[in-house]
């Protein structure tokens, strides 16, 4: 009985001392999973410490990692690791920096006291190796924005030297400062009210900039004087730029500091302070040309050193390719500066439908005419009409009444005022078109259908819409809504408009023999739309024959001696009403060899003697 009794007694013993039985007290994986959660949160109040409050860590944790931003991590706890009273746990973090992560384990430990665990805090817990008075700082590395370039690979728009002309208010008294800047802003040409107003309001630390200037640009004067003004200075730099403040500018827009309605827009991409497209192709392209932020992630030490901990290298910005031609672009410029009125010029390769220049005159005051400009043709668009006459059964020999007037529905019709009494009467359509007689064209309006004249525009590249991947207007050839309207239509008036883009996509389409559509940039592709009517050889060859002759014989006669391959062309006026006023728009349309343009003049006498100067030089600069 008694061995019995023994053996219960044994089992007893044995089942109490089962080490697999659950052990009391408080579970330090709970400790360690809290301690994470505080770590991502900044949020320490559900922790007790060895030596520190919840607030004593939560102020110092967020002294640590104050300089990462807003950048904020993602933190989780392994298994603890526990011992007699004590613990360690892994702790595992990611920061999101740059696009890329930064990863890494530290360690804490955990001390069991009063059936609790307590946390033993440091900045090691942050970091393994960053000491007690260092913190994490995360510095931004800026992308390299990316070129645009042109025809040739020639680098039309791309870093180039600049000098940032500003007061530095750490070298100036802050009683002087005001002076300072008046004087400085007298010297760059700013508005010194404004400037000093901007340089009074910025802190004791500010560098206020006052104008930026590209290096060939800074007058001497400013280049000498500013160092006389006590907190001066003219910083270099390296910004994008077009090779002038003038290239294309309408087209290539600008670069420089986000505006607030951007931000507004769109707070998630840009913050105050970024550097963003602000208009045309660098704003539209902006996400392309902007490459991708770098960042470095430092540990600072408290007596100012630093030891760099992980690295995201910044990614450039994809070149934006285009085909504007940098020496073409310059010819027109050159040709369109000394003009008063608004004017462009726009010139393209038929046999690609590359944009080769694209120049937008002084007077568009920063409008983009050149390509988006809604204009009436006058008689350029003639060479629309011819094509629709051609399709109805006329041929160049094709004999029309060219009179010196001609009334539809109550409206009398004229041609232009120094018209060729000896190109009057019953004339070919050759000689009609070659010097421009609006009656003869007027005349065979009845041999038109509705929408044979917009179906010829649409063969020869006008009045159907494309996305370009820039700002473009093709035109448009709008039915009319009486004969009058018609008549005016046949001679590029009343409801026809169109760009000199698409007048120039109209003779390059003539040229070319097969409708042209234009091109800039090359990464979008175009084609031709499936509702244009294919241009047929005999008619590309018709109109090339009208549109020589009127260089040989007709209103564009100054082209005759244009050295190099035959050139065709049509001149044009188109009238309009200002201030009480009839005035004129100036065009002139031309084609040589694989090259088109079209220039427009907005207030000028005629077409040949207006546009037609301005396009011969063209013509005889690209060729040399």
């Amino acid at each position: 009985m008694r061995s019995l009794i023994s053996a219960a007694v044994l089992v007893v013993a044995l089942t109490a001392c089962d080490p697999s039985d659950p052990v009391s007290g408080p579970d330090p994986q709970d400790t360690a999973d809290e301690l994470a959660r505080a770590l991502a949160s900044g949020d320490f109040s559900g922790l007790v410490f060895t030596d520190a409050t919840p607030e004593d860590v939560a102020t110092d944790y967020g002294t640590v990692v104050e300089g990462m931003g807003e950048i904020e991590p993602v933190v989780s706890a392994g298994d603890v690791d526990e011992g007699d009273g004590t613990a360690t746990v892994p702790l595992s973090w990611t920061w999101p920096v740059a696009g890329d992560e930064w990863t890494y384990t530290t360690e804490a430990t955990l001390t069991e006291a009063s059936d609790e665990w307590q946390v033993g805090w440091s900045h090691r817990v942050v970091w393994s190796n960053l000491g007690d008075g260092a913190v994490l700082d995360v510095t931004p590395i800026a992308a390299v924005r990316g070129p645009i370039v042109g025809a040739g690979g020639f680098q039309i728009v791309g870093n180039r030297p600049v000098l940032r002309f500003g007061i530095d208010k750490t070298l100036v008294p802050k009683a002087r400062a005001a002076d300072s800047a008046r004087r400085l802003a007298r010297l760059v040409d700013v508005d010194a009210a404004a400037y000093v107003k901007e340089v009074e309001a910025a802190g004791d630390q500010a560098f206020v900039e006052a104008i930026v200037l590209r290096k060939e640009d800074v007058p001497l004067a400013a280049a000498r004087g500013y160092t006389a003004i006590k907190g001066a200075r003219a910083i270099p730099d390296d910004i994008p730029l077009a090779p002038t403040r003038e290239f294309a500018a309408p087209i290539l827009g600008s670069v420089g500091p986000v505006t607030a309605e951007m931000v507004k827009q769109d707070p998630d991409k840009y913050q105050v302070g970024d550097v963003a497209g602000l208009s045309g192709l660098q704003a539209r392209y902006d996400d392309q040309l902007q490459g991708t932020e770098g960042a470095v992630v430092n540990a600072e030490g408290a007596a100012g050193g630093e030891r760099q901990l992980f690295r995201v290298e910044a990614r450039p910005g994809t070149p934006l390719r285009i085909t504007l031609d940098e020496r073409l672009q310059t010819i027109a410029e050159n040709q369109l500066a000394g003009i008063g009125p608004g004017s462009a010029l726009v010139a393209i390769r038929p046999s690609t439908g590359n944009i080769l220049a694209a120049a937008n005159g002084p007077g568009n005051a920063g409008y983009n005419l050149a390509t988006y400009g809604q204009l009436a043709p006058g008689s350029t668009f003639k060479s629309v009409s011819s094509l629709a006459l051609l399709r109805s059964g006329l041929t160049p020999s094709s004999v029309v009444p060219c009179t010196s007037s001609i009334v539809v529905d109550g409206k009398r019709f004229e041609n232009y005022d120094d018209y060729p009494s000896g190109a009057l009467g019953r004339v070919p359509l050759r000689t009609a078109i070659a010097n421009s007689c609006n009656t003869a064209v007027i005349s065979q309006a009845g041999r038109l259908k509705d929408g044979d004249l917009a179906a010829a525009a649409a063969s020869l590249g006008l009045g159907i819409d494309h996305d370009l991947g820039f700002p473009s207007y093709f035109g448009s050839v709008e039915p009319p809504a009486s004969e009058t309207e018609a008549a005016a239509d046949l001679i590029g008036q009343d409801t026809v408009l169109a760009s000199p883009m698409a007048m120039a996509t109209v003779i390059a389409s003539i040229q070319a023999g097969h409708t042209v559509v234009p091109r800039m940039i090359d990464s979008v592709e175009v084609s031709v739309p499936e509702e244009a009517e294919p241009l047929s050889k005999q008619e590309a060859g018709q109109l090339r024959e009208m549109l020589r002759a009127v260089v040989t014989s007709g209103s564009g006669t100054g082209l005759l001696d244009v050295p190099g391959p035959p050139v065709i062309a049509k001149t044009g006026t188109a009238e309009f009403e200002k201030n009480g006023k009839v005035l004129t728009h100036a065009w002139m349309i031309a084609a040589q060899g694989d090259l088109a343009v079209a220039v427009f003049v907005d207030v000028g006498s005629s077409g040949s003697g207006t546009a037609g100067p301005v396009l011969e030089a063209f013509l005889r600069a690209a060729r040399a």
